[in-house]
């Protein structure tokens, strides 16, 4: 059976889109602004590590928009297809802005490393960057230093997969600015080879990001066991739910911001389906209050069995690997 305790658990879905929105836009206004000036300035100034930096800005706008573009189709609400909301689409963005960050990282590599090549074999010259170049870099810092503690302060608040990955973005560029801003002070004093390394550096660092960002969605994404927390908390609350002897597997699958939550529970094997309805009811009642953002419970109980007694955490988590069924296509459009 299952349950949907709205009363139980009503996130601030509202205020989580907004905030959400908020992030995506405010980014996507600063990194219009700061492509424009760090492309202009890169090629007037002579400058590979910012033109690098003004290509990266570049590629946050286009994921920028596809990542807005996601979250409003998350808003959506849930249907005869989807019963659990569209909220997945917030991990399929991640996924999205990831490759972006990936792409755009062989990119800066790759140009900033035939430019190294061009300098040592001579073929072209560089007298250092403009001066106007370096406080490009320098602002771009400033600019990111406020952006990568205000969206992180928001994705703690939204525990939005979309808006901790465009954090983690802003941090990268603010890294990124950084090793710009140093390559460029060293090639205006008589080291222009540093320019552009600094560019290749600026590609690591975007790369490094991609990767992580790619991680983190595509875990959301595969419907990974519960951490050991949860499990830990989930167990603890069942020990207090009067006729529960014993919690035998557990599942968690993440819906955005929801959980869905499925366990089997071991009762007394002598009570009627009456009565262990009750038990399973009180379950859910219990976890859907005690839990944030948990959407919904889905319990299946059975009488408890020796073998089952005293398993630890590790048992319970790994129960669900050991029930497997065959696949039928014919289930499935």
């Amino acid at each position: 059976m299952a349950k949907n305790k709205n009363q139980y658990n009503q996130p601030m879905t509202n205020e989580r889109d907004r905030k959400s929105l908020l992030a995506i836009n405010l980014g996507l206004g600063i990194n219009i602004f700061l492509a424009f000036l760090k492309t202009i300035f890169g090629i007037l100034g002579h400058s590979p590590a910012l033109l690098a930096e003004g290509i990266n800005s570049t590629s946050d706008v286009a994921y920028y928009i596809a990542a807005s573009i996601f979250v409003r189709l998350a808003n959506k609400p849930a249907d005869s297809e989807h019963p659990y909301g569209h909220r997945q689409m917030e991990s399929i963005a991640s996924v999205v802005i990831g490759s972006f960050i990936v792409a755009t990282a062989v990119a800066v590599f790759w140009d900033s490393m035939d430019k190294v090549w061009d300098l040592a074999d001579g073929l072209v010259s560089s007298q250092g960057a403009h001066p106007f170049a370096l406080w490009v870099a320098l602002g771009t810092v400033v600019i990111k230093i406020f952006l990568t503690k205000y969206i992180r302060r928001l994705g703690n608040e939204t525990q939005n997969p979309v808006v901790d990955a465009l954090a983690y973005d802003h941090r990268n560029d603010l890294f990124s600015a950084s090793a710009a801003a140093i390559g460029i002070f060293l090639g205006q004093r008589g080291y222009p080879w540093v320019d552009p390394l600094a560019g290749a550096f600026v590609a690591f660092l975007i790369m490094r990001t991609g990767i992580f960002v790619l991680r983190e969605s595509s875990t959301d994404l595969m419907g990974v066991v519960p951490n050991r927390d949860l499990a830990e908390r989930i167990a603890a609350l069942l020990k207090t739910v009067s006729g529960v002897k014993q919690l035998e597997e557990l599942q968690a699958h993440r819906f955005g911001p929801h959980i869905v939550i499925n366990l089997t529970i071991g009762v007394e094997g002598d009570i009627s389906v009456r009565k262990g309805n009750v038990i399973a009811s009180r379950v859910e009642e219990k976890l859907l209050s005690s839990i944030p953002n948990l959407r919904r419970v889905h319990v299946h109980y059975h009488p408890a069995i020796k073998r089952h007694e005293n398993m630890t955490i590790d048992d319970i988590l790994g129960e669900s690997h050991k029930r497997t069924s065959p696949y039928n296509p014919e289930f499935y459009d």
